[in-house]
């Protein structure tokens, strides 16, 4: 059995993306502190794998299958979490692709484009928009997005898609943070840097060269870890953040500095 601080007992947080990396640390992270977890994903089996984590450390948690990107998937991913738990007090949404790197404007893939707004910048905003229909009858919540460094510094990179999608996320996290903040629901981003996830692995960090060039680009000598980032989302949901809305905090190692 894992330890329960309670911090969050009786309470119900929902994690899209929740299958691996930052969705899945940030899931088993919720769960330790005594809520009830929703995990969201396309693939059952990581979702099944991820929900088995949570339950054998005595944790309780139920997984649903949805593409964010889709409004139909997105609205019954948060009806399941209803009629799981009968509420929702925390939303930690995630889900995120990467796009292609190094393509210029001019020559990028208009499907590949369509592919990460679908899901990096619409699936925050089809998540959010069924997240607070729920939470606003309940008259309380939070609800954390995830961003990039990404929002705030241009990168040939990782590719004008993702650049756009995490600015969009900024702009949007502010304004439903702004039309809320009166109905007793906040709403704040996280904005990380390169943090150690499969997704990484599979984009950059799987070459030495590009390795050496995320490290050179982080003051403090090493990219992130999961739980890095995790230990600033549930700050973000918990009580301890209750005067805080609207803001899109870096978690970057310096990277911005």
């Amino acid at each position: 059995m894992m330890p329960m601080t309670k911090r969050f007992e009786g309470k119900v947080a929902l994690v899209t993306g929740g299958t691996s990396g930052l969705g899945q640390d940030a899931a088993l992270a919720f769960a330790r502190e005594g809520a009830k977890v929703v995990v969201s994903g396309r693939r059952p089996e990581p979702g099944a794998e991820t929900v088995a984590l949570i339950r054998d450390q005595g944790g309780e948690a139920h997984f649903v299958q949805a593409d964010v990107s889709q409004p139909e998937s997105a609205e019954a991913m948060v009806r399941a979490c209803l009629d799981a738990y009968g509420r929702l007090d925390y939303a930690y949404n995630n889900a995120g692709i990467d796009g292609v790197p190094n393509v210029p404007t001019g020559e990028y893939d208009v499907e590949v484009w369509n592919r990460v707004i679908g899901t990096n910048l619409t699936g925050v905003f089809l998540s959010m928009k069924y997240e607070l229909q729920a939470m606003v009858k309940q008259g309380r919540g939070a609800i954390v997005n995830n961003s990039a460094v990404a929002a705030f510094k241009a990168s040939k990179v990782v590719g004008s898609a993702y650049i756009a999608s995490k600015h969009g996320v900024n702009g949007l996290t502010r304004t439903a943070a702004l039309e809320y903040a009166d109905k007793g629901i906040r709403i704040n981003a996280v904005c990380p840097a390169m943090i150690r996830t499969p997704m990484s692995d599979r984009s950059l960090l799987k070459n030495e060269a590009l390795l050496q060039r995320a490290l050179s680009m982080h003051p403090i000598g090493r990219i992130g870890t999961p739980a890095e980032v995790t230990a600033l989302v549930l700050f973000l949901c918990s009580d301890e953040a209750s005067f805080m809305t609207g803001t899109a905090i870096p978690v970057d190692g310096g990277f911005l500095c």
